[in-house]
């Protein structure tokens, strides 16, 4: 719920898709975004890879 409302606003609003298949790419490239590189303010300003990742350390 959280990630497509987040990809809705960030991402989604701004584009008109010709294809499925572009819709489908963005969406993977947004999902790649939102796990590594996307810093979220419930993480202390970590990405939800760095978090998982110290969390398992």
């Amino acid at each position: 719920e959280s990630f497509f409302g987040h990809f809705k606003t960030e991402c989604y609003d701004f584009k008109t898709y010709q294809t499925f298949e572009d819709l489908v790419a963005d969406i993977d490239a947004y999902i790649y975004f939102y796990n590594n590189q996307r810093f979220q303010e419930k993480h202390n300003g970590l990405a939800p890879l760095e978090m998982r990742n110290k969390a398992v350390a």
